[in-house]
């Protein structure tokens, strides 16, 4: 009962705030916030968030000035377009307002808005696309351009056959078909920036679009750079600073979030698991609201420890039972002795798993083996928390 309390007051709180930035942006606003919470679960936008957003676009219907309160360090580069082209169905004026981070494909979500409204903490990022080589290796499409201008330019290589040769080495560490696959990459991000900042209802000098794309996709050398509303507005874009009232009350949301998210809480498999082998968590990664609904990306997450176990584990139990010197196995009575020997043959059953699962828990940790699954958005009833 004090968590639904806890959790409606929450709730209560939230649904203020969203009122209070709509009366000053004197504007509709939804939320999409996506979990950053250190540990290999961060969020990312994701076209699965494109079908809630919808929802809660419909249940507003058509408005003058649309709001987009957004949070995230990144995700699928595609999914901007079909936010922003889906939002400008529903208004005349799209903005986006940002507290803390948009960085990657939240700036490029951003780009597509008449106004970027920054808070003093507000950070842009590059828009350099990076390609998933392994599950646990991304290679950076700067990265691999990079490599050719500093053979070029400060090695000072440009004799063609030892280019070749350099471009050789390169092919034989990311094979041709990522090679092709960065080249798409890079080419496709840059389309979709220009048609973003050109979708704007104030339209851009082309030659102002060719410059920011140039320095976002290529001019910023680390992807990890934070660009400030101050060097955002030096680029050209449409920044926009809050007043004092609505920069209090975007932090405050902000706040809720990262309280709701816990992403201050580092997310330890170590503390999670304690003294158990394995556990399964439900974790909550991304939220969508607007002061009619509430949607919840959801997941859930096996936690469980490997183990370095010798291999080919044989156990055999040979249990016997030692009778008083008085007695001789001889002088029992058959249905006993059939009764005992069926009693030992049971406790070796039960007893060998045990044996197994101690020889398992002593045996030396390798790691924690994370292993997420059946995530999905879900919307919840403010009746129902």
């Amino acid at each position: 009962m004090v968590q639904i309390i806890i959790m409606e007051i929450t709730m209560k709180e939230r649904k203020e705030l969203l009122k209070r930035i709509e009366e000053i942006r004197q504007s509709r606003l939804i939320v999409y916030f996506t979990s950053d919470r250190s540990g290999p679960l961060a969020a990312r936008i994701a076209p699965d968030a494109v079908r809630p957003l919808y929802d809660h676009l419909l249940s507003m219907d058509k408005v003058k000035r649309l709001d987009l309160f957004l949070y995230s360090v990144g995700g699928d580069v595609s999914v901007p377009w079909r936010i922003v082209s889906m939002f400008r169905e529903f208004c005349e004026e799209f903005s986006v307002l940002l507290p803390y981070k948009a960085y990657s494909a939240a700036t490029l979500l951003s780009l597509g808005a008449d106004k970027i409204v920054m808070g003093r903490k507000a950070e842009l990022s590059p828009i350099d696309p990076s390609l998933e080589r392994t599950p646990l290796e991304m290679i950076s499409v700067e990265d691999v351009k990079s490599y050719i201008s500093f053979i070029k330019e400060k090695v000072n290589i440009h004799d063609q056959s030892a280019l070749a040769e350099i471009v050789s080495l390169l092919a034989n560490n990311v094979d041709p078909k990522t090679l092709g696959g960065i080249y798409r990459a890079d080419s496709h991000i840059k389309l979709v920036a220009r048609k973003l900042l050109t979708s704007r209802k104030e339209k851009m000098e082309e030659g102002k679009v060719g410059t920011i794309v140039e320095t976002l996709t290529e001019k910023i050398y680390s992807h990890g750079h934070g660009i400030s509303r101050s060097e955002a507005m030096e680029m050209g874009l449409p920044i926009e600073k809050p007043s004092t009232e609505l920069e209090e009350a975007l932090w405050n949301l902000y706040l809720q979030y990262e309280d709701m998210l816990k992403l201050c809480e580092p997310l330890d498999p170590e503390l999670i698991l304690g003294e158990k082998e394995e556990t399964i968590e439900s974790l909550s990664l991304a939220i969508i609201e607007s002061r009619e609904k509430l949607h919840v990306f959801d997941i859930k997450v096996e936690f469980k420890r490997r183990r370095q176990i010798p291999q080919n584990l044989q156990i055999n139990l040979n249990l016997v039972l030692n009778l008083p010197p008085n007695i001789k196995p001889e002088d029992i009575p058959e249905e006993a002795r059939k009764s005992i020997e069926q009693l030992l043959n049971e406790l070796s059953t039960k007893i060998r798993p045990i044996v197994e699962q101690e020889i398992r828990r002593q045996s030396p940790e390798i790691d924690i083996v994370i292993k997420p699954f059946g995530g999905m958005w879900r919307e919840i009833k403010e009746e129902v928390i």
